[in-house]
């Protein structure tokens, strides 16, 4: 399964390795959105499972910001979730991996009694988005009152 990178020209592998796994501009927008929503919050747990983007701990809430092509958005109507045409017997492993991941990482922390909330970078634009920042809101208020 290992693949060596013989067929990946410098080029790709120097443009490859600036895609970063945090601090993304997709985790930017939601946190400034937070923040500018009166919510305060850490960032990338260690300790919990799949590292969590944004966690409110006292609440017991966890924010993934997930790239949609990174991490396969199920939406048909995401554009940006299409799998690759080319080199597919290495791309379709590894995209469908990272979802099945992620499904383990959520089910894992919902029943350490976790509420998980994924955010996905196509949502962003700015309607849907203030709705977000709202559902995230009461789930922290909800879990707030909980505890």
């Amino acid at each position: 399964m290992a693949q060596t990178n013989e067929r990946v020209s410098p080029e790709r592998s120097a443009r490859m390795r600036l895609i970063k796994g945090r601090d993304t501009k997709p985790e930017w927008i939601v946190r400034r959105a937070l923040h500018a929503a009166g919510l305060r919050y850490r960032l990338h747990a260690r300790e919990l499972p799949g590292r969590p983007d944004v966690i409110f701990r006292t609440a017991r809430v966890v924010v993934f910001i997930h790239g949609c092509f990174w991490h396969q958005h199920p939406d048909p109507d995401c554009r940006l979730a299409r799998m690759p045409k080319s080199r597919r017997d290495f791309w379709e492993p590894k995209l469908m991996g990272n979802r099945s991941r992620d499904e383990a990482v959520r089910a894992t922390l919902e029943e350490g009694g976790w509420r998980v909330i994924e955010i996905w970078e196509c949502q962003l634009a700015a309607p849907r988005l203030a709705k977000i920042i709202e559902d995230v809101r009461r789930a922290v208020e909800l879990g707030r009152t909980k505890g």
